[in-house]
């Protein structure tokens, strides 16, 4: 079982310095690793990227930790370690299911904030953006694209008090536009604002953080919860995972997160979906018990 790491910027033969924690995890935790080139890679070199992966003699099942990919480059990646017997854990369409929300909304749509979105050029489109919002009536929205939000832009970029207020609606849109630029994801999605449990202030932005947890699941297993945020006091919060452990059963990923936070009425909700090779992993967590947990059910399954 095999992890690839990103290279080193500036040495190919020393991983990313983010990911240097936890690779000496995954080391520890009995699994081979690798490194390739991120910026290769996103450059269409696939070759050149993975010069440094040795094939493998058998087909080996393997896991990518790294920066976020798009779609196109993960199919790149998957193909690239394929010809050397290397097969990521998720496949190109599984890590897009996971990767854009209205491809898994439909899957979690009771446990989440009601959304909608845009499709295409739609969201140049200020006749359709007018109608998306109108569902959602006065009521509080935020705005993301089918990937991420400028959340630590709050006012500006991120939150919207009343979603009738379509002046502020297109101010906000357009700065949150402006400031995606080209990375900017497929297109716009808007979701119902839901008050949730204040956990403190971002120390550098701000930005009101709540009580949140990033769960990770593989092959439909539960193998690690993480406070979300590495601020706050989380005190002991008892957590019923029966209903998110359920949906999980339904996505169709081998290799996901589920980040889920308290509301203010003491219930609980999912915030979003992601692949589990690009999510990050809090600074506090610990590293060494999920890369263990990870290889333990990795191993029962395959």
């Amino acid at each position: 079982m095999r992890v690839i790491f990103c290279d080193s910027v500036f040495d190919h033969k020393l991983i990313e310095p983010d990911y240097k924690e936890e690779m000496k995890a995954a080391q520890l935790a009995g699994f081979i690793t690798s490194l390739f080139s991120f910026e290769d890679l996103t450059d269409g070199k696939v070759a050149r990227s993975l010069r440094y992966v040795e094939n493998a003699e058998v087909e080996e099942l393997a896991i990518y930790r790294g920066w976020m990919l798009t779609p196109l480059s993960y199919g790149l990646l998957y193909h690239g370690l394929l010809n050397k017997k290397i097969k990521l854990i998720n496949t190109p369409a599984e890590f897009k299911y996971c990767h854009y929300l209205p491809e898994y909304y439909p899957k979690i749509n009771a446990l989440t904030p009601k959304s909608n979105w845009t499709v295409g050029q739609e969201m140049n489109n200020w006749e359709v953006i007018n109608s998306l919002t109108d569902e959602f009536g006065n009521y509080p929205i935020i705005v993301k694209d089918y990937v991420k939000s400028e959340k630590h832009n709050w006012q500006e970029a991120c939150f919207i008090p009343d979603a009738s207020n379509k002046d502020n609606v297109k101010k906000i849109v357009e700065r949150f536009i402006e400031l995606r630029g080209s990375a900017l994801n497929e297109g716009l999605v808007f979701r119902k604002f839901e008050e949730l449990e204040f956990l403190t202030e971002h120390s550098k932005s701000g930005m009101p953080l709540t009580k949140e947890y990033r769960l990770l699941f593989v092959f439909g297993k539960l193998v690690k919860l993480f406070n979300y945020w590495d601020e706050g006091d989380y005190g002991d919060t008892i957590l019923d995972l029966t209903p998110f452990l359920d949906v999980a059963q339904k996505i169709d990923s081998n290799f996901f997160t589920m980040d889920i936070a308290k509301k203010t009425n003491d219930d609980w909700m999912i915030i979003e979906l992601g692949d589990g090779q690009t999510a990050g992993l809090p600074d506090n967590g610990n590293k060494g018990e999920f890369y263990m947990e990870l290889n333990k059910n990795i191993g029962q399954h395959v």
